[in-house]
């Protein structure tokens, strides 16, 4: 009985259960609410949301990137700062004895309209 009973309903149940079940409802239901439910929800919910949210995050994203970009920046330079760095003590150096060569310069002067 058990065999019998099992192997006839199976099929019949499950092929008239999926076919008409299956069939009518997914092309009904389907087209009408994606199609009304969706054509007025991305304008509001996109704008409002994209538009507040998105608004937002740009300056400070933008600002994140300079910001970055400063550090970087500036953490590059220190191999070449050190390098750029070396030769200015030199030149400032040079500017010291520079200004004191003018001093001296200005002092010789007067020894030869004394002499003279």
């Amino acid at each position: 009985p058990p065999y019998v009973y099992k192997s006839p309903p199976p099929p019949a149940y499950t092929e008239k259960s999926a076919y008409v079940y299956k069939s009518p409802p997914p092309p009904s239901p389907s087209p009408p609410p994606p199609y009304v439910y969706k054509s007025p929800p991305p304008p509001a919910y996109t704008k409002k949301s994209l538009y507040v949210y998105k608004s937002p995050p740009p300056p400070p994203h933008h600002v994140r990137i300079p910001s970055y970009h400063i550090p970087y920046q500036y953490k590059s330079p220190p191999s070449s700062q050190y390098v750029y760095k070396s030769p200015p003590p030199p030149s400032h150096h040079a500017h010291i004895p520079s200004y004191h060569i003018p001093y001296l310069y200005k002092s010789p002067p007067p020894p030869p309209t004394r002499g003279y």
